[in-house]
């Protein structure tokens, strides 16, 4: 069986959703003080004001996953008090929960960027050395299909490649993701981190989009969060740069697997009601 590790990445400072704050029209004024104070993923879209991350961590579990990182910011303990919390009989109990908080270096006002926070995860579990894991964005949340397909790879290392028109989004959208270049068997060429116009006029047929959801062997990849330059424009080093770096030195070392489904993404505030129909959707009923 592979190695049921996963990595929840959410130590940014979700500037774009406190900036969205404060202009929000037409919101419950409880989520919005949610979205001016804390991280994206405890924001409570859901039943009960239950916050984004708790369908995350229960698709996580549904998946087969168990032994849980959770990425986080040293400004923002709001995610560990309330996991932290919890009775040991809780929703979770399969779950080992545990946390890797990333700093922000001195004369800096936010963190070294999602390379660096990997990196600090797995310099903190060096008995994960030889093992795999997933990592994935804690303000997306991935099906249990998309879950389990990554955990259960023959691959050393994968990710999802998903259909852009599948996803729902606004075009313009485009812009903010990253496009995958592929080969004829699926694995990765190249990816183009929120492309120009010039870029995605290149594209024929198919886009498809990266949402930040990885399966990574610990030594394959490690070198290259190491390694990652910071990024010349918004000054981090990212994951998606250092996934590039990977797929160009190490040729078909990236397997991607298509889907075509709506992954919710909560960005900014106005993605708020949209992710709280969905969740009505898929989510009714259930006991957790």
């Amino acid at each position: 069986m592979n190695e049921p590790n996963i990595v929840i990445l959410a130590g940014g400072i979700s500037s774009r959703m406190k900036k969205s704050a404060q202009t929000a029209k037409e919101i419950e004024q409880s989520l919005v003080e949610d979205a001016a104070q804390k991280s994206k993923s405890m924001i409570g879209v859901g039943e009960g004001h239950r916050p984004f991350l708790d369908y995350l961590l229960y698709n996580v579990q549904e998946s087969g996953y168990r032994t849980v990182v959770l990425l986080i910011g040293e400004r923002d303990e709001s995610i560990k008090e309330y996991y932290g919390g919890r009775e040991q009989a809780s929703a979770f109990s399969t779950l080992s929960l545990t946390y890797v908080v990333q700093p922000i270096p001195a004369a800096r006002t936010k963190p070294l960027g999602t390379a660096d926070a990997v990196l600090r995860v797995l310099e903190a579990r060096p008995e994960w050395k030889e093992q795999q894991f997933t990592v994935c964005n804690s303000d997306n949340l991935y099906t249990q299909d998309a879950l389990k397909l990554l955990l259960n790879s023959n691959e050393h290392n994968s990710m999802i490649d998903y259909d852009f028109e599948a996803l729902r989004f606004p075009r313009e959208r485009i812009y903010q993701f990253a496009i995958l270049k592929t080969d004829s068997d699926g694995f990765l060429e190249d990816i183009l981190e929120k492309p120009s116009d010039e870029e995605l006029k290149q594209i024929k047929g198919r886009a498809g989009v990266s949402m930040n959801i990885f399966r990574f062997s610990y030594e394959d990849i490690l070198s290259f969060l190491k390694s990652v330059p910071l990024h010349p424009v918004r000054n981090e080093k990212e994951l998606p740069e250092a996934v590039k770096l990977m797929a160009a030195r190490n040729p078909r070392s990236i397997k991607t697997y298509r889907r075509a489904e709506y992954v919710p993404d909560l960005t900014t505030v106005g993605d708020i009601p949209e992710v709280q129909k969905y969740l009505r959707q898929h989510f009714s009923g259930k006991q957790f």
